[in-house]
């Protein structure tokens, strides 16, 4: 189901499979996620150049109920796609009730892109210096860099009364 189209441009759904391929092969620090709430991909001329993966939030702390969190955002490099899928994320949070999405990035990254798209870094030095816990010290990670969290805060219709 195609969800955005404009001239070169399309976000559509994907499955999970599809989206762990994608990062398996682009992403720089991470592997596949087990398992996600939903994923999409966007096409620039029908070539898939990027991808989000999301889902409940990795860290209990976060995980509300009301909370998604983008675990992977990924792409070839083309221009304006990061900020194209936290646009179509966030309006897909929004209408699921959503009150807020987080997401985290390193800290040698500058998330230019997240700043872009309105996310507001929440925390520097957010979860320690590893990306793994006990459960998952099998998956290989080429950085064990202290990462910071982002927000975006979804505004909620006010009721009148």
């Amino acid at each position: 189901m195609q969800l955005f189209n404009n001239d070169k441009w399309q976000i559509a759904k994907i499955d999970l499979k599809t989206a762990n391929e994608f990062v398996s092969r682009y992403h720089r620090h991470h592997t596949k996620v087990v398992g996600h709430k939903f994923s999409v991909g966007a096409s620039c001329e029908d070539i898939l150049v990027g991808i989000a993966i999301c889902g409940r939030p990795v860290s209990r702390k976060q995980d509300n109920g009301k909370t998604l969190e983008i675990n992977r955002l990924c792409t070839t490099g083309v221009k304006n796609t990061c900020s194209k899928l936290c646009s179509y994320v966030m309006k897909y949070a929004k209408l699921k009730g959503y009150e807020r999405v987080i997401t985290y990035t390193l800290m040698s990254e500058n998330g230019a892109s997240l700043k872009a798209s309105n996310f507001i870094l929440d925390k520097i030095n957010a979860g320690g210096v590893s990306w793994t816990t006990n459960t998952d010290k099998n998956r290989k990670y080429q950085s064990n860099e202290l990462k910071k969290r982002w927000k975006y805060l979804i505004k909620q219709p006010s009721l009148q009364t």
